[in-house]
C-alpha cells in the first residue's frame, strides 16, 4: 500500500507504506481540503481515507490486489483542485477520484473528470453536482435540496408557517439558500426575512435582530458552513432570540457544538446523519453496524471524534471499492456503470441506491432530524 500526501508544492511529499504504484492494482485519487478554511471538513476526509485504504490492504486488497491513494490538498481553492485533477489524471493516472471537499472545488473537479471520462465521487452537498446528471460524477452527502425539504417537513409538524432566514454567501450557503426558497412554499412556509452574510464576517446580530423584530416569525433557518454558523449561534443566544433555530447538515458535527459553545447551541435543530448519533439507533437498523464500526476504528486510531464529513469519505470509498469488486475490472468504464447499478449499499450517511437518473442514490429517509441536547447530539423528539 502506499498513500500519498501531496499539496501545492509537488517536493513536499509524505508517503506512507511500502508498496510501489506498480503494483497497485486500483489507484484513487483524491483531493480534499485537509487545510485552509473547510479543513473541519477536509482533514477528516484524508484521515478516512488513508485509514481505509490502509485497512483494505492489510486485508488484501481488491481481488487479491493491493490499493493505492494518491491524496493532494486543494486547500479549498477551486483552482487548485482542478489542477490536481489533471494531475492525478494525466501524471499519476488514477482510474478514479474521491474528493471535492466543497461545492466550489468538487465542480473544479468534475469538469476535468467529465472530460476525461474518469469516475469522479464528490463530498460536497450541493446539488448542482449531480443534477441535472452527469455521466461520470456521483456524491455521498444529500443534496442542499433535501436538507431543505427535511428542515421544512419538521417546521410543518412543528406547527411553524413564518420563517427567517439567515444565510452564508459562500457557495455552499447561496446555494442551499436558493433550493430552501425553491421548496418552501410546498410545504406552507413562508420567509418573512431574508438576511446573508459573508463567511468571514465576525458578528451577525444586525441581521439577526432584523429577524427577530420581523413580524410573525416563528423560527430562524441558517444555511451555511465553516465557522459562520456557530457564530449566528452565539448571536442568537446573545440577543435572547426565543425562537428554534435550525442549522444545516453542513455543520452536522461536534466541532460545531464546540465553536458555537453547548449553551448556545442548547435547542439548535439540524438534518444530519446516523453516524452523530451512532449508540441510540436501534438494533435492527440497517446502518448500525457500518456507522458503529467506522466510529470505533476512527476514534481508535486517531483518538477524536468521528465526524459527518470523514462518513462522506468512507461512504465514497465504500462505493467505489464495492462497484470495483462488482465489476471485477479497474476500467473507468466499468468502475463508472458498476456505480450506476449500486443497490442497497449500507453506508454512513444512508443506504445508496443508484440509477442512470440517480447518481446520488439517497432519499430524505437518510436524514435524522437531529437536536442539540446537554451538549450533544440527540435524535430530535
Amino acid at each position: 500500500m502506499k498513500t500519498t500526501l501531496k499539496t501545492a508544492a509537488p517536493a513536499a511529499l509524505i508517503a506512507l507504506g511500502l508498496a510501489t504504484a506498480a503494483s497497485a492494482e486500483l489507484k484513487i485519487g483524491a483531493s480534499v481540503s485537509a487545510t485552509g478554511p473547510a479543513a473541519f471538513l477536509g482533514d477528516p476526509e484524508a484521515k478516512t481515507l488513508e485509514m481505509l485504504v490502509e485497512d483494505l490492504n492489510a486485508k488484501g486488497g481488491i481481488n487479491g490486489e493491493p490499493v493505492e491513494l494518491v491524496l493532494y490538498d486543494d486547500g479549498g481553492d477551486a483552482n487548485k483542485a482542478r489542477t490536481f485533477a489533471t494531475r492525478l489524471i494525466e501524471d499519476d493516472e488514477v482510474q478514479a477520484i474521491i474528493g471535492g471537499t466543497t461545492t466550489g472545488t468538487s465542480m473544479s473537479i468534475l469538469a476535468v473528470a467529465e472530460d476525461a471520462e474518469v469516475p469522479f465521487i464528490s463530498l460536497a452537498g450541493a446539488i448542482d453536482i449531480i443534477q441535472p446528471v452527469k455521466p461520470w460524477t456521483f456524491k455521498t452527502p444529500h443534496t442542499d435540496r433535501m436538507a431543505c425539504q427535511k428542515i421544512f417537513e419538521d417546521m410543518q409538524k412543528q406547527g411553524i408557517a413564518r420563517i427567517g432566514m439567515i444565510s452564508g454567501t459562500d457557495g455552499f450557503g447561496a446555494s442551499m439558500q436558493a433550493q430552501c426558497k425553491d421548496v418552501v412554499a410546498d410545504y406552507g412556509i413562508e420567509v418573512v426575512a431574508d438576511e446573508t452574510y459573508d463567511p468571514k464576517d465576525a458578528d451577525m446580530t444586525a441581521q439577526l435582530t432584523k429577524i427577530k423584530n420581523a413580524e410573525g416569525v416563528q423560527a430562524v433557518l441558517n444555511p451555511g458552513f465553516g465557522q459562520g454558523p456557530s457564530i449566528v449561534t452565539r448571536n442568537y443566544k446573545q440577543l435572547a432570540i426565543d425562537l428554534p433555530l435550525y442549522q444545516s447538515h453542513g455543520v452536522a458535527s461536534d466541532g460545531f457544538i464546540e465553536l458555537a459553545g453547548a449553551d448556545a447551541a442548547e435547542g439548535v435543530r439540524l438534518p444530519g446523519t446516523a453516524l452523530l448519533v451512532a449508540a441510540l439507533l436501534a438494533e435492527g437498523d440497517a446502518q448500525k453496524p457500518v456507522v458503529t464500526a467506522y466510529k470505533a476504528a476512527y476514534e481508535g486510531k486517531f483518538k477524536q471524534p468521528v465526524s459527518t464529513f470523514g462518513g462522506y469519505a468512507h461512504d465514497g470509498f465504500a462505493l467505489l471499492t464495492d462497484a470495483v469488486t462488482r465489476a471485477g475490472s479497474t476500467e473507468p468504464q466499468a468502475i463508472r456503470d458498476a456505480l450506476e447499478a449500486t443497490k442497497a449499499l449500507a453506508g454512513t450517511t444512508g443506504i445508496y441506491t443508484m440509477t442512470p437518473e440517480d447518481h446520488l442514490g439517497l432519499d430524505l429517509s437518510a436524514f435524522r432530524m437531529l437536536q442539540v441536547k446537554d451538549g450533544k447530539w440527540t435524535i430530535a423528539p
